[in-house]
């Protein structure tokens, strides 16, 4: 969960990073003493009040992909990251992402993935919420650029929401209309294509 103690009571004042931050996050992600104080000093050079906003995230994020509209995926991305919802996020919340996404196992980064397609946090993904996700990575990429499917299979369409159907046809192994976390995960580890699809920011 987030930090909640370094959002409450700080007046706007730098956060110090506690030994009980560093302990937390020494034993849950994969980052060492020294690369946590090295993130947590970027992180608030960034963010000095230590809340990294909607606005300055997408601000920053945008940079990495000059050609297209990432206003979209940054906002579900900033969602997933920010997991006490509390409108901002923490530097625990940023690290703890940034681990996912950077050095976790496959399934925990499917794990991640599911969460920000789950767009109404309801535990499972229902067509609508595949189309929206599909729809901002086309958006963030540009016109230049598709989203990558890691095969030579070309049977995928490029209209999101014939895209999305494609995707619910191979996954929705119970035809009931949504995608559970267990069937997205086992979905996306026995089909490297659609693993690939669903869990690409464009950079890779």
């Amino acid at each position: 969960m987030g930090n909640h103690g370094s959002k409450k009571g700080n007046g706007g004042k730098p956060d110090k990073l506690t030994k009980s931050d560093l302990e937390f996050l020494r034993n849950n992600t994969n980052f060492d003493e020294a690369v946590i104080r090295e993130w947590h000093a970027g992180f608030h050079r960034d963010c000095p009040n230590g809340r990294l906003s909607p606005n300055k995230f997408v601000e920053v994020y945008k940079v990495f992909f000059p050609s297209g509209d990432a206003q979209a995926f940054c906002e579900h991305v900033f969602r997933t990251f920010d997991q006490d919802k509390s409108g901002f996020i923490d530097f625990k919340e940023f690290l703890l992402a940034i681990n996912v996404t950077s050095s976790g196992t496959a399934e925990q980064k499917l794990k991640w993935a599911f969460r920000m397609y789950d767009i109404d946090g309801n535990g499972h993904i229902d067509l609508r919420e595949m189309t929206k996700i599909i729809k901002a990575i086309q958006e963030m990429l540009g016109t230049t650029h598709q989203i990558p499917t890691g095969s030579d299979d070309a049977s995928f369409s490029s209209n999101p929401g014939d895209r999305a159907k494609q995707i619910f046809q191979k996954m929705d192994k119970n035809s009931d209309g949504i995608l559970e976390e267990h069937e997205f995960i086992e979905g996306c580890l026995n089909d490297k294509s659609l693993m690939h699809m669903l869990t690409s920011t464009g950079k890779g």
